[in-house]
């Protein structure tokens, strides 16, 4: 899988040297609020996380960390097509990144894969990812209530598909 190059970020698979960094995304409370597993309390979950990542088969996957300044801040993706996933780090939100990076990823998984649409499931309290699912096109299919089990707490759902053009 080649690196893919924005104008601020380099998107490219997962290392194991990216552990710290994947862990500060990860291990942040505010970071993974709506996300699919609550923070990882310990550097050993984001080792295992970042290995599935890294081992994920190319035929299902197509995710790929963020490195902004030399650093990795985040993740965007499929780790199972078609569904894709994105977090950065707090410390970077605001910027434009994640937009930068759902733009590079989107039409690449187009290209790559024979899918129909791409999906999203996001927590409907998460109106920031939202609003940038739908800015590219995304259309929402449907709700589901308490499809997620965070540390005790049920959460929803909402799905989103942009179909292939």
């Amino acid at each position: 899988m080649n690196a893919i190059r924005t104008a601020r970020l380099t998107l490219r698979r997962g290392r194991i040297e990216d552990l710290d960094d994947i862990h500060a995304v990860l291990g942040n409370p505010l970071a993974t609020r709506f996300w699919s597993t609550p923070p990882h309390a310990t550097i050993e979950v984001s080792r295992v996380w970042l290995q599935s990542m890294i081992d994920a088969p190319p035929d299902l996957s197509d995710d790929y960390v963020l490195e902004y300044e030399g650093r990795v801040i985040g993740k965007a993706g499929f780790y199972r097509l078609p569904e894709i996933g994105f977090i950065l780090h707090p410390d970077y939100w605001g910027r434009g990144l994640a937009r930068e990076a759902l733009e590079a990823v989107i039409p690449r998984a187009f290209s790559r894969f024979p899918v129909a649409a791409l999906t999203a499931d996001v927590d409907p309290r998460n109106a920031a990812s939202l609003a940038l699912l739908k800015s590219l096109g995304f259309v929402e299919t449907g709700r589901a209530n308490g499809t997620w089990d965070l540390g005790g707490e049920l959460c929803d759902s909402v799905y989103l598909a942009l179909p292939r053009k």
